[in-house]
């Protein structure tokens, strides 16, 4: 089938499965086109939770997947390929959470969503980009935090807060390399552009430290996925340069026809966000395949901790 004629067979599918899509901001351009709902990982994670669908198929990672299906036992969760996985939330184990909850008995666990089931089970809260810091906050102060797995947003976190956390030493191997380097060179090439960053970056702490406006927290320009969609409308800037995966400029320009949008690493692309394609989101609808369920025990664990972030957020 062509695009049109899979767009048109999706549709029909989701009609008659009672199906909602949710895609994240990192898919590709035809299937954000082609979704319900379009959004980060807290956002989807309300949608997961406030659905009325009987089946929810999830365009993002695996751990997404996981995520929607703790949220909503009651719901049949695919995602359209079950290798779509995540380097951030490989970058800890279970066995390792437990090494190192055991060296700090006391400490309240908050982990990014960005883990596995069978870590947020072992964690007090979960949050995303866009909650971190409320949720560090909302912590008493002679509480002792252990933050995971993301060191680059716990350090943001901590700067912020002005908290001390233990930080795991985990990042994403696509946020990870948009340097420093990367922004200057933007900056030189696009003078009067914004600059929007994901505190996941590499460059997001030296930047943090820095007085200059573009940097400066308090003014605003480090954002999770939705805050920068956010500012990209709400700003009179007309041209923007975006450290964060570019995928997210689809839906920026999308938005705001009439401003210009540069990616800060033309090569910030996540080969496991960009396996999700038309052809197998028609194939999980129609064959009802790439079934994500967590079992009961493990998902009575982990609910706690997201409710928590849901509770917050």
């Amino acid at each position: 089938m062509n695009t049109q004629e899979l767009v048109t067979e999706i549709n029909r599918l989701k009609e008659e499965r009672n199906a909602v899509v949710l895609a994240h901001n990192y898919q590709v351009p035809e299937v954000q086109d082609i979704a319900d709902y379009i959004g980060d990982s807290l956002g989807l994670s309300h949608q997961a939770a406030e659905t009325d669908a009987d089946v929810i198929v999830f365009c993002g990672v695996h751990f997404m997947a996981e995520t929607a299906s703790i949220i909503s036992p009651d719901k049949k969760v695919l995602i359209p390929d079950l290798d779509a996985g995540c380097s951030l939330a490989d970058s800890i184990t279970v066995e390792q959470l437990r090494s190192w909850k055991a060296d700090h008995p006391d400490a309240v666990v908050v982990t990014y969503i960005n883990t596995t089931a069978a870590v947020k089970a072992e964690c007090d809260y979960c949050c995303t980009s866009s909650n971190a810091v409320d949720i560090v906050e909302s912590i008493p102060e002679e509480k002792e935090i252990l933050f995971l797995p993301d060191k680059f947003l716990g350090s943001y976190v901590e700067m912020v807060t002005g908290r001390e956390l233990n930080i795991w030493d985990g990042s994403c191997h696509v946020h990870e390399k948009i340097g420093e380097l990367n922004l200057g060179e933007k900056q030189k090439e696009y003078p009067d552009a914004e600059v929007l960053i994901h505190p996941e970056c590499g460059c997001s702490t030296s930047c943090m430290m820095k007085s200059a406006m573009y940097f400066d927290c308090e003014d605003g320009h480090i954002h999770s996925t939705s805050g920068m969609l956010n500012r990209a409308s709400e700003s009179e800037a007309e041209e923007f340069v975006v450290a964060t995966e570019t995928g997210i400029l689809h839906r920026m320009r999308k938005e705001n026809p009439g401003k210009k949008f540069y990616p800060a690493n033309e090569n910030a692309v996540c080969e496991f966000m960009k396996m999700i394609t038309l052809e197998k989101l028609h194939e999980a609808l129609k064959y009802d395949q790439h079934e994500v369920k967590v079992s009961k025990e493990l998902a009575e664990r982990a609910h706690l901790p997201i409710q928590r972030m849901l509770n917050v957020a």
